[in-house]
């Protein structure tokens, strides 16, 4: 069987939106309720995709702000990058904005392979983003979108295959033909 393929994943967006609950969920399979601002961590995790192993390093980045300087190891060696919003912050959704503004400057490219999230969909009453608003986002950068809740254990899977998916087909894309993408 072939070695695994290694995967760098950046998980980015404004403070408080939810990156470290999303990580934590699909690395441990546990929702994480206290909050202590993530200064910045890596976890990683084995799974299969496709047929193929994957080791997945995942940086659970410190929360940003429109102000942020990003340091260059945020695309050294990064394949991907998930980021997140709130869907009860109309801020964390802005700031979203700014930080994949950013990561094409930083990364010298008009497209990177990532995945907007939109997190904390199991606050129904306090919802101030609308799916639609983040998914024609998502469809302008040509990125994946999934609403979440990392609380729910809703979507926090699927955000992780697309991601591969992204990279994979970025990779690729020169050579592959459409027709042979499938997501399982």
């Amino acid at each position: 069987m072939a070695p695994p393929k290694s995967r760098k994943i950046a998980v980015m967006g404004f403070r408080s939106v939810g990156k470290s609950s999303l990580t934590i969920q699909f690395v441990e399979g546990q929702f994480v309720d206290s909050y202590d601002p993530t200064i910045e961590n890596t976890f990683t995790k084995n799974i299969k995709y496709k047929g193929q192993e994957f080791f997945l390093e995942l940086v659970d980045t410190a929360g940003q702000d429109e102000y942020s300087i990003f340091p260059q190891s945020y695309s050294m060696g990064i394949h991907g990058y998930i980021l997140v919003y709130a869907v009860t912050s109309a801020k964390s959704f802005e700031v979203v904005k700014v930080i994949h503004e950013k990561l094409l400057d930083m990364t010298g490219q008009n497209y990177v392979p990532m995945v907007l999230v939109g997190n904390k969909t199991d606050l129904h009453m306090e919802r101030v983003v609308s799916t639609e608003s983040g998914q024609s986002t998502a469809n302008s950068w040509k990125a994946a979108f999934f609403e979440a809740s990392a609380k729910e254990n809703s979507s926090v899977h699927e955000i992780f295959q697309a991601m591969l998916y992204e990279i994979d087909k970025h990779q690729n894309g020169s050579t592959e033909k459409k027709e042979d993408c499938t997501i399982l």
